[in-house]
């Protein structure tokens, strides 16, 4: 071919490298996947993220996960319909959390009214609250001003969590790539592209760093709520950051859902970090629905030495950069609190 006509959108590269493939069928300890979607919420057609229950659980049984925690029960008629599908008729294997309507920033009393929100969430039977990036990036107040996590009417929101026994796993901001400048030096150009959405450098965004701060100050100021940093803390490309919160704050945790592609570029670093704070990470998979492949590339990605492999098996431009990773060869002594105890600890 001519390759002067070759398009960067059209280059698929293979690698050359002959190099060891390991399989891993089953977990090294059963599992508990603290990050996953299962409800109506980011479906694209408003039904079940999951069509077949039974079949999921079959997945589960196949690759060895005990339970998952399903993120998406939002609040009153969704958490209900949630609850009753997944925790009620399969009692230990799901986990539902609520998320709030952050439109009570319209009204006169928002902090009571969110309040108000999570006791009917807890006497649903919620185990647990979800709080995505829009809280930072897209709530606004009556004033019309964007809400920073951080926000003083935020903060007895927060510690009414930990009083009803809710663990937060809580989202704030989005890849580093995703708040830089889009041009040609942006390495998640590609998936910018395709999700124009997913770019909040424009003017009047906050930056990555301020959401970050504000992360730090909500855990610092609800002493007595369990925090999960989703996505590793929400800050996969500095984990030097990451593992300053996990040393100054006894309350929080991180979980590693959706991150592979980060970690694996720095093997060594987010291998250190889970042997320095052993008790604080915990497994999440942020594959939804989750599948076999899914379970299998991240039990290869934690227990093996493999180098240079897709995080992506079966996709041939990777999602979330051009790049392969390398496994983390984590010591069999770390592996039953990473994979389940950290998060039954947290669950119960």
């Amino acid at each position: 071919m001519n390759l002067d006509e070759l398009l960067l959108k059209d280059y698929a590269p293979a690698a050359a490298l002959r190099r060891p493939s390991t399989v891993v069928e089953r977990p090294a300890h059963p599992v508990v996947d603290v990050h996953n979607h299962l409800g109506r919420w980011l479906s694209p057609d408003g039904d079940w993220l999951v069509r077949d229950v039974d079949a999921l659980l079959s997945t589960m049984d196949e690759c060895g996960v005990a339970a998952v925690v399903n993120l998406d029960g939002r609040g009153d008629e969704q958490l209900a319909a949630n609850l009753e599908r997944y925790d009620a008729a399969h009692p230990g294997r799901f986990y539902t959390f609520c998320q709030l309507d952050w439109s009570a920033f319209q009204g006169a009393d928002p902090t009571g009214a969110l309040i108000r929100q999570l006791e009917r969430a807890k006497a649903l039977g919620a185990r647990g609250l979800k709080v995505w990036k829009d809280l930072g990036l897209v709530v606004r107040d009556a004033d019309g001003a964007l809400v920073s996590p951080d926000d003083e009417r935020l903060t007895d929101v927060f510690a009414a969590a930990g009083a009803l026994g809710l663990p937060v796993l809580i989202h704030i901001a989005d890849p580093l790539a995703f708040f830089q400048p889009l041009d040609r030096r942006n390495e998640r150009v590609e998936e910018l592209a395709a999700h124009p959405d997913w770019w909040f450098g424009g003017p009047g965004m906050p930056t990555f760093d301020r959401l970050l701060d504000a992360l730090e100050a909500v855990v610092g100021r609800a002493a007595g709520t369990t925090f999960i940093g989703a996505h590793v803390g929400c800050a996969a490309e500095d984990l030097a950051r990451v593992d300053r919160m996990l040393t100054a704050f006894d309350n929080y945790h991180v979980d590693l859902g959706g991150r592979m592609a980060e970690l694996g570029r720095r093997p060594r670093a987010a291998r250190q970090l889970i042997l320095d704070h052993p008790d604080r990470v915990v497994f999440g998979t942020d594959a939804f629905p989750p599948s076999t492949a899914d379970y299998r590339t991240w039990y290869r990605f934690l227990e093996t030495d493999d180098e240079s492999f897709d995080y992506a098996p079966g996709c041939e431009i990777p999602p979330q950069g051009r790049w392969q990773v390398s496994a983390l060869d984590l010591p069999a002594e770390v592996l039953p609190a990473l994979y389940a105890g950290n998060a039954r600890r947290i669950l119960s």
